[in-house]
């Protein structure tokens, strides 16, 4: 499934929009303005939350954890030592975990899992800022997926919020 997403410019907090490829409002991100640390409710487009995702706070690298009914349901970490690229490991229930590596500052990165892509983030066809494309394969959990890309541009451009960037 292809998803554009794009970052609400004028709003209080970090606000995301996402579309499916035939430009249908499919999830809303509704980041918290005024709290500590990053908080952001992922949520259908009736106003459901799916997910609930949070800054780690006093963590030794950037860290965001995702919330499902209530439960942990995944830890989102950059590591600190990769060589020439950055990456990030997703950690869910069971052996299902996965890897991010790319070019995050430019929004073209892939998820792995077991070696193989599970989905692909890209702002190659886009020109305007702080929107990309993000394709997931068929069978894989679009939201957790979703989720874990909002994570990831909160840690890399952090600095757009005057905070530590990537």
């Amino acid at each position: 499934m292809r998803y554009v997403m794009k970052q609400k410019m004028l709003s209080w907090g970090d606000d995301f929009i996402i579309k499916d490829a035939e430009g249908r409002d499919c999830f809303f991100v509704d980041g918290k303005a005024f709290s500590i640390g990053h908080k952001l409710s992922f949520q259908d487009m009736t106003g459901s939350e799916l997910a609930f995702i949070r800054q780690k706070l006093l963590a030794w690298r950037p860290t965001y954890e995702v919330y499902r009914e209530g439960q942990l349901y995944a830890i989102i970490k950059k590591k600190l030592l990769a060589f020439f690229r950055s990456k990030f490991i997703v950690d869910v229930p069971g052996p299902m975990d996965f890897d991010v590596q790319g070019n995050f500052t430019d929004h073209e990165y892939v998820f792995t899992r077991e070696g193989s892509t599970i989905a692909a983030v890209s702002r190659k066809w886009f020109s305007w800022s702080d929107t990309y494309g993000v394709d997931i394969a068929d069978g894989q959990d679009d939201v957790i997926l979703l989720a874990t890309t909002v994570a990831i541009d909160m840690i890399c451009h952090d600095d757009r919020h005057g905070g530590v960037g990537d």
